[in-house]
């Protein structure tokens, strides 16, 4: 007798809104019932069902040849889902936050992301995990780790910001024959206001293409993740109050960067604002800054800005972690000193 598909994973098959942690849940779940190599490790996601109950059920569907808890070695795991992959496997690794991910910096950067190039074969593996603060996790569990991995060829980067990508992304990183970092921001998981229903029949979101949130004619916004819900609503506010017309272009995927697409924006409003929550020096925003000035310097009719967080650990103090992550204000502040200038 086949096993029943777990109630909280059909919700989309009856039609109704997931949250973003459901909608990668049911992602995770699809792929493994439709290709039997992929399998998942990691800390606590078997039995427990994940720290943020990602993988609730899947032990019991999948077992526990496909759905394995790992000791607490990051480097360990990482490596040994390395060997899987070479053998043909499909590896998904959970990081139970990826500010973890650092045990593992050296079997990801030298040997994952170099095998190709080094004639060992496609290494196809998805590590995934929670990233970002406003949850007052402090400096342990709020990084958002892409810069640490943006530098090294071989490697992919996924940072969704819906349900929909975050569905979408997961199930083309897990086909892709290439390592994937992706990342989760565990601020929304549950956001209530990002429920969506989604397609019932399979679908995947191609990995390396950004998405146009809002049409405008004034000034881009590029950004991605969390930081896409506040550049919109300071959008709206702007067009609300002074009559601002924004574009805002979700990168989703920070490597490769889509940059016909930032190009495009560029060359329509003239005027570029970046916004990550990341920290600023070393951030995305500076990358995406310098490509601009050496393919759109032309078009731009006001120096580019960004909007970061600041240079400094995560804090645990809530006030303090207000003033360290970048707020809606701060983005309407520098949009309108670029459209006054």
């Amino acid at each position: 007798m086949s096993k029943a598909v777990p109630e909280h994973l059909q919700k989309t098959r009856r039609g109704e809104p997931v949250t973003f942690l459901e909608a990668l849940s049911e992602g995770l779940f699809e792929e493994m019932e439709r290709d039997e190599r992929v399998f998942l490790l990691g800390e606590d996601i078997g039995v427990y069902g994940g720290a943020f109950k990602v993988t609730r059920g899947f032990l019991d569907y999948f077992g526990s040849d496909r759905v394995i808890d790992t000791p607490i070695s990051e480097g360990g795991f990482t490596g040994a889902a390395a060997g899987a992959a070479h053998m043909g496997l499909r590896p998904v690794v959970e990081m139970q936050f990826m500010d973890f991910i650092s045990p593992a910096y050296d079997v990801i950067t030298n040997y994952i992301a170099t095998s190709l190039y080094r004639g060992a074969g496609p290494l196809p593996l998805v590590i995934r995990g929670p990233v970002g603060g406003g949850n007052r996790g402090g400096p342990f569990h709020s990084q958002n780790v892409e810069m640490a991995f943006f530098h090294t060829p071989g490697l992919k980067i996924v940072y969704p910001s819906t349900p929909y990508d975050a569905k979408g992304l997961i199930k083309a990183a897990i086909r892709d024959d290439n390592p994937v970092i992706f990342e989760e921001h565990k601020g929304l998981y549950r956001a209530p206001a990002l429920r969506e229903v989604l397609p019932d029949e399979d679908f995947v979101v191609p990995l390396g293409k950004a998405r146009t949130v809002r049409e405008g004619g004034d000034l881009t916004v590029v950004t991605y993740g969390a930081m896409v819900h506040k550049s919109v609503a300071a959008a709206e506010t702007l067009e609300r109050e002074d009559g601002v017309s924004v574009e805002i272009l979700d990168l989703r995927t920070l490597l490769p960067l889509d940059e016909e697409a930032i190009m495009a924006s560029v060359r329509k409003t003239g005027r570029l604002l970046v916004v990550h929550e990341d920290t600023r020096t070393g951030g995305i925003a500076g990358e995406v800054a310098i490509r601009v000035n050496e393919k759109a310097f032309e078009w731009l009719d006001a120096p580019i800005l960004r909007v970061t967080a600041i240079d400094a650990p995560v804090p645990y103090s809530g006030s303090l972690e207000d003033y360290f992550l970048p707020q809606i204000e701060d983005i309407l502040t520098a949009a309108r000193y670029l459209v006054a200038y």
